[in-house]
């Protein structure tokens, strides 16, 4: 047991940096890797998929705090849409967290991959959306939060990989899309880890050390980590060419999903 608590803090030292450095959040490189080490070690039976998302999201509450800091350091964070998103965000991942409780494990993970494959096609294309509109006002994108929360709890990422896009949309700068991104990751973390653990609590599949479908052990493991890379990936993002590592990180994102679809299935 000690020996399978030791590898969680690695995985936090990657999910935090690619956090920082992308703005996506972490959990789309720890969900599959914890579905891995949940089977690997026989916890959570049926419940695996659902584990590795409730827990990938009380993870990322960490890895956003550090990562937006780091960005509010640089100026990068626009508070005023993290203000305005965050009443939808928080409806939204309660959503998503209790549509997830309900779906078939298998569905949820195909959701995944099929999710990581659009984004994976989205970073090797390098493709960018043209600016064609100003922000809405405070209804549009708290309308836009549900959505962004609901589907972000879904696939337990930190938003990034739709909140960018929208912002880059309504002509928000692209490393201040980041940073801000990287700041509405807390909300959907709040929201979605609260969602997973409401909605899985007493379950008796779980395994001890368990609120819901959070294992704290592996929580416990990743974010001390995750806090301390999250800043170093916040700071290359105004250093590294960005646009090449998001396709190096496209490609190790898709083996991971495949690989624990076939887990899964």
């Amino acid at each position: 047991m000690t020996l399978w608590w030791l590898l969680y803090p690695l995985l936090g030292a990657a999910s935090g940096f690619f956090a920082g450095l992308l703005g996506i959040g972490g959990g789309a490189v720890m969900a599959p890797l914890l579905v891995m080490l949940f089977s690997a070690q026989g916890l959570g039976g049926g419940e695996v998929m659902r584990m590795a998302l409730g827990t990938s999201m009380a993870a990322i509450l960490f890895t956003a705090i550090a990562s937006a800091r780091a960005h509010h350091r640089r100026k990068a964070v626009e508070w005023r849409i993290v203000a305005a998103i965050t009443p939808g965000v928080l409806l939204g991942t309660l959503l998503g967290a209790r549509l997830a409780s309900r779906m078939p494990s298998t569905a949820l993970a195909i959701l995944f991959v099929v999710f990581i494959f659009y984004v994976s096609a989205q970073m090797l294309a390098g493709f960018t959306p043209k600016a064609s509109r100003s922000m809405p006002g405070a209804l549009g994108t708290a309308l836009a939060g549900v959505g962004i929360g609901a589907f972000s709890c879904l696939v337990a990422i930190g938003g990034g990989a739709l909140s960018v896009p929208f912002m880059l949309w309504c002509n928000v700068r692209a490393q201040h899309a980041i940073g801000t991104s990287a700041a509405i990751g807390f909300p959907i973390a709040v929201g979605g880890a609260a969602g997973y653990m409401i909605n899985g609590w007493q379950n008796p599949a779980l395994p001890p050390y368990s609120i819901g479908f959070v294992y704290l052990p592996a929580v416990a493991g990743m974010v001390v980590v995750s806090m301390l890379t999250a800043p170093l990936g916040a700071a290359l993002t105004h250093a590294l060419p960005v646009k090449r590592l998001r396709q190096i990180f496209a490609v190790v994102l898709l083996l991971l999903a495949v690989s624990m679809l076939g887990k899964l299935v």
